[in-house]
């Protein structure tokens, strides 16, 4: 269990219970009620398990869908995880702040760490990337920042394709009203939608 404060439009944090191997789960194809979802590849075996409507199951869970949550969720889905997203609304995931950069001096280094370990930020800064410039370059290598301004609206539309074409994650928009806590062993089993649904990790 941990949790990470996103840079986007909410706190992102991502709920883990795992009680078997990262590599069989069953991918979702449905746009019934809120939930978006992609289908699984062929070679994954689906969980032998069935929950009532009101009750469903994941590997992981991710609150938010800001730029800590995407990456979570996205990069859970890759292991093979069953994933779900929760946030407020399909449009806002990915959406940047006024200033519309990705890397500069403290940050270009993470940026390329995400990159280099599959994460979605340095794929879709490629496709909305405005200008792309290296700072400090009147001093020395080690004071070097790397910083690609975004065009918003495609950097967004980037992180949202991004998102819904990944194999076994389902996004599904809402809010997250509670944490279901098992007291007995002292653990994050879930949580409980504003609509009352239960979501079990």
């Amino acid at each position: 269990k941990c949790a990470r404060k996103g840079q986007g439009s909410s706190m992102s944090a991502i709920c883990v219970a795992l009680s078997r191997p990262l590599r069989c789960l069953a991918g979702y194809a449905s746009h019934a009620g809120q939930s978006v979802s992609t289908r699984a590849s062929s070679n994954q075996i689906p969980f032998q398990r069935s929950f009532s409507s009101e009750t469903s199951f994941y590997d992981v869970i991710v609150i938010g869908g800001g730029h800590a949550g995407c990456e979570a969720a996205h990069a859970a889905a890759r292991m093979g995880a069953k994933t779900m997203m929760v946030t407020h609304k399909l449009e806002t995931i990915g959406v940047m702040s006024c200033n519309p950069s990705i890397g500069g001096v403290g940050k270009g280094h993470l940026v390329r760490e995400i990159d280099a370990m599959g994460g979605v930020m340095g794929r879709c800064a490629d496709k909305a990337g405005a200008m792309f410039k290296v700072l400090n370059t009147s001093k020395g290598p080690a004071v070097w920042g790397r910083r690609a301004q975004m065009d918003r609206e495609l950097y967004r539309q980037a992180v949202l394709a991004e998102m819904q074409n990944c194999q076994n994650l389902t996004i599904h928009c809402g809010a997250v009203d509670d944490l279901l806590l098992n007291q007995a062993k002292d653990c994050l089993e879930g949580v409980i939608l504003s609509d009352g649904r239960k979501i079990e990790c």
